[in-house]
């Protein structure tokens, strides 16, 4: 876990392999919300970036014998 410092301008820098993990770029935008007492950051993606994200993904779903 890093550690972060909000500046006098409410602003934070991502620790770089915390970026280099996620792929951000500057000037990439992304949402900021509060959740359940800590903030969240989910960068936007394009749809033409998200192809293929869930590749491999096991898509068997349980059913009961009266559904199709």
């Amino acid at each position: 876990m890093k550690l972060v410092t909000v500046s006098h301008r409410f602003q934070v820098v991502i620790p770089r392999p915390i970026r280099e993990a996620m792929g951000l770029r500057s000037g990439e935008k992304a949402q900021v919300f509060a959740y359940r007492g800590r903030i969240e950051i989910i960068p936007v993606r394009t749809l033409r970036k998200l192809r293929g994200f869930l590749k491999g993904m096991n898509t068997i779903v349980a059913r009961d014998s009266d559904r199709v």
